[in-house]
Formats: structure tokens, C-alpha cells, sequence
């Protein structure tokens, strides 16, 4: 017996996306939108997919797909010592998608658009012929010239990252192996909180304009901490860090007191979406105290220096570490 009929490419899009539309967006009626930065600044584009099995598992909440699809995004926008003005979505569905299944996803791609600040301008909406995959091209602007760009580290500056790190990848590691020992040691609201992290990223938005203001070089962590910080790097340039001053969470301190190899995937697991960036020593305790005023807590883990080479870790038992494999790659 065939199941109920599905509403047409229009009727999802009226129904579930286009109450998410923004000024220019026409209702989603048209094929293109409109967009005019404000006066003396330049727009910033950044465009990220997720895949189901690859970026995140096929049964997690559509809610939480949503969030995770758009969030990774404006991480890399809040990166650049922008601020979010919309974005663009395309949405290729699986076979087997229902209609709760979209209704659920919109409802946290709402959400998560409404908290940032960041409407819906457009997209497309189309059947994958395999898993689910989200692509959001998002929209940014800073004041002319701003922009914080990635390779922009001078020999001196101080390193610098957000919030804690590694509390996504052992949310990963903890949802595929939910019996390792290293675990039971962790009681369910930190069990929890790192299963969270993996879901949700924190995208850093409020610390964009100190950001902009101090860094001279940034970068979102998004395929782990030690690979992310030897991209930023580049040529003629490496740096020494603390390991000891890389920021943790409770759950990620005590799940590395109890197996400390751990601590190699908390450097080099991915999905913080925290931001990574260099500072000048005369800026950092301004750059601390603005982000801080912004809520956002920042740790100085290390200082760039010259030199090739993947960065180095001093770690807690006194050896020095170099990951030569320290990021995600999809290839």
C-alpha cells in the first residue's frame, strides 16, 4: 500500500522554510535574494555540508542536524571578526525522509537562525539518491578591510583558543564506545554535556569584534587543534605549546585523569568550533579582558615561532609531542 503522498518542492518550502525568510528573500517566492551591506563594510561568504555518516550519524535529532549545519558555519564567520547577516541553504534529502523528520529540522534551523541573528535568504531543496546532506553558504559582513584573515601570524604572537577544547571528540568517542573504562568514571551530566558538544556547536559569535579588534591571525577549530594550528601557521612559521594551558572542561579533565592517551584525541579530534587565533603579547590581556566582558573565556596555550614544522606540544609528563596527522580530512 503506498504511503501518503509527500507535498510538492513549493509546498515544503512554504510550509516549513519560508517563515524562516529574511528581508530580501521575497518569501522564498523568487530565485534569488537580495542583500546590501551596511555602509563601509564588506560582506564575508563561507559555505560548509554536512553528510549523514560522515559529519554526523543519520538517527541524531533533525533539530540538532540543523543547529550542527548552520553552526558550523557561523563558526567560521565569528572567526573572521564578522557578524552573521544570513544565509543560504540546500538541502538534499534521502529517500526515505518523512515529514516529521523535515518539520523537526526546521524547527531547529529556526532556532538556531533566530539566536545568531541570521535569517533565511535562499536555497534549493532536492533528493540526494543517497544520505542526507546539508549545505549552508552563509553570509557575514565586517567594517572595510577587517577581516581577519588566516595566515597573518607574526613570530612572537601568542596563541590563543575560546572556550574548552576536545569536549566534541570524546562526545564522539563516548557515543561509539559508551562501555569504555575511561568513561565510567563520569557521572551522567558530564557524560552528557560531552554528547552535547558533539551535537551543538558553540559557535563564538560573541567574540567576534574582539576578535577583530586584537587578532592578527584566526581560524575556527573545526578538524581538530594541533592540524588546525599548523594550517594557520603555514610556511616559516611553528609554534611551541603548554599542553598543561590548553583550556578542558570537567568532564574532558576528568575522562583524561582516568586515560590519559585521551589527552591525544582532545589535541587532535575535531567538531570544537572554538576559535583559534595569534595575538600580539602587548594586545592579549586587552583581547582576554573584551572577549571576557563578551562572555567568552580565552586561554593563551602557546607563542608562534620560527621555523618549519608541525607545532610542538609539551606534554604532562614532560615530552614533546608533534602530531603529524593532527586534523580531519575528508580525503
Amino acid at each position: 500500500m503506498a504511503g501518503p503522498a509527500r507535498a510538492s518542492e513549493e509546498g515544503l518550502i512554504a510550509r516549513y522554510f519560508a517563515p524562516l525568510a529574511g528581508p530580501g528573500a521575497d518569501g522564498l517566492r523568487d530565485d534569488a535574494a537580495t542583500l546590501t551591506p551596511a555602509p563601509g563594510h564588506d560582506l564575508v561568504l563561507t559555505a560548509d555540508a554536512v553528510v549523514a555518516g560522515i559529519h554526523f550519524f543519520a538517527e541524531d535529532p533533525p533539530a540538532s542536524i540543523a543547529r550542527k549545519a548552520l553552526g558550523v558555519n557561523l563558526s567560521d564567520i565569528a572567526a573572521k571578526g564578522a557578524v552573521p547577516r544570513g544565509f543560504l541553504l540546500t538541502l538534499a534529502l534521502p529517500d526515505d525522509w518523512t515529514e516529521d523528520w523535515l518539520a523537526g529540522f526546521a524547527a531547529g534551523l529556526g532556532a538556531a537562525a533566530a539566536e545568531a541573528g541570521c535569517p533565511l535568504l535562499g536555497g534549493d531543496t532536492v533528493r540526494s539518491g543517497g544520505p542526507a546532506l546539508i549545505s549552508v553558504t552563509l553570509i557575514g559582513e565586517v567594517p572595510t578591510g577587517a577581516i581577519v584573515r588566516r595566515h597573518a601570524a607574526r613570530v612572537g604572537d601568542r596563541i590563543c583558543v575560546t572556550g574548552t577544547i576536545g569536549d566534541a571528540a570524546l562526545g564522539l568517542r563516548l557515543r561509539l564506545e559508551a562501555a569504555a573504562p575511561w568513561a565510567a568514571g563520569l557521572d551522567p551530566a558530564l557524560k552528557a554535556a560531552l554528547a552535547d558538544r558533539y551535537l551543538h556547536p558553540r559557535p563564538r559569535l560573541a567574540a567576534a569584534r574582539a576578535v577583530r579588534r586584537h587578532a592578527s591571525a584566526a581560524m575556527d577549530v573545526s578538524d581538530g587543534l594541533a592540524g588546525d594550528l599548523a594550517k594557520m601557521l603555514g610556511a616559516g612559521r611553528t609554534a611551541r605549546v603548554a599542553t598543561s594551558e590548553v583550556p578542558l572542561s570537567e568532564a574532558a579533565r576528568r575522562a583524561c585523569a582516568a586515560e590519559p592517551a585521551l589527552i591525544e584525541a582532545v589535541l587532535t579530534g575535531g567538531d570544537d568550533y572554538e576559535i583559534l587565533c595569534t595575538v600580539a603579547p602587548e594586545r592579549l590581556e586587552a583581547f582576554r579582558t573584551e572577549a571576557a566582558a563578551a562572555g567568552i573565556a580565552v586561554a593563551a596555550i602557546g607563542t608562534v615561532t620560527p621555523g618549519d614544522g608541525p607545532p610542538r606540544f609539551d606534554m604532562p609528563d614532560g615530552a614533546e609531542r608533534v602530531f603529524k596527522a593532527g586534523a580531519f580530512s575528508h580525503f
